[in-house]
């Protein structure tokens, strides 16, 4: 039996959500997802949320334990090396390609906005949704749609690698700034500098995360 296109979208839908749940750090690496309560939130079937279930673990975002159910999955040290490898491709290639009157400029511009302003209250969670969505911008210059969705999924693992740090204020406070310079650059039309400076920005990011994840336990354990 084959699902109809009506189910189709609803899963696809949902999927999407719980995606962006695990993007604006709503869902934790390793917290425990209830069936039960899950589908009654989401007002969706059992059956439903276990294809969701399903689409998701395939993509690495969740991961099913025998007699323990479903949890958000704990991305491993080789995982968030080949996210960081992915992104220098991706979007430094956007940025140094990119138009700089191109539409997506202002979603930068509200990404960058968003962070200062959630900085000024010491919300740090919502920094790093901000710097999510400065990153999905950059993709976004591409003008691939095929981009943005594989694109949207890496964002969904590395926020699982940013919910590892204990610190979140340590790990998002020195993009603020940076995220503010490169869109200057790219706005004046420097699009090397700008590509440059991203790469550079994401090296250090990569070496901050793989850092801080070594100390964790999860990963001494290992």
């Amino acid at each position: 039996m084959t699902s109809s296109p009506d189910t189709k979208n609803l899963t696809e839908r949902v999927a999407e959500l719980i995606r962006q749940k695990i993007v604006h750090g709503e869902f934790s690496p390793g917290q425990r997802l209830s069936e039960a309560a899950l589908s009654e939130s989401l007002q969706i079937s059992r059956n439903t949320l276990r294809e969701i279930f399903r689409l998701l673990t395939k993509e690495g975002l969740l991961k099913h334990e025998p007699n323990r159910g479903v949890a958000v999955a704990i991305p491993s040290i080789a995982a968030i090396i080949d996210i960081y490898r992915v992104r220098r491709l991706i979007e430094c290639q956007a940025l140094r390609q990119a138009y700089p009157r191109h539409p997506a400029g202002k979603h930068l511009h509200r990404a960058v906005d968003m962070a200062s302003q959630c900085r000024e209250q010491g919300d740090w969670l919502g920094v790093g949704t901000a710097n999510m969505e400065f990153h999905m911008a950059i993709v976004e210059l591409a003008d691939s749609e095929r981009l943005n969705e594989m694109f949207s999924r890496l964002l969904a693992e590395l926020r699982l690698a940013f919910g590892m740090l204990q610190d979140p204020e340590f790990l998002h406070a020195p993009y603020v700034d940076m995220n503010a310079h490169i869109l200057q650059l790219f706005e004046s039309g420097k699009l090397n500098e700008a590509a440059t400076a991203l790469h550079d920005y994401l090296a250090q990011s990569e070496r901050i995360v793989l850092a801080a994840c070594a100390r964790h336990p999860v990963f001494k354990s290992r």
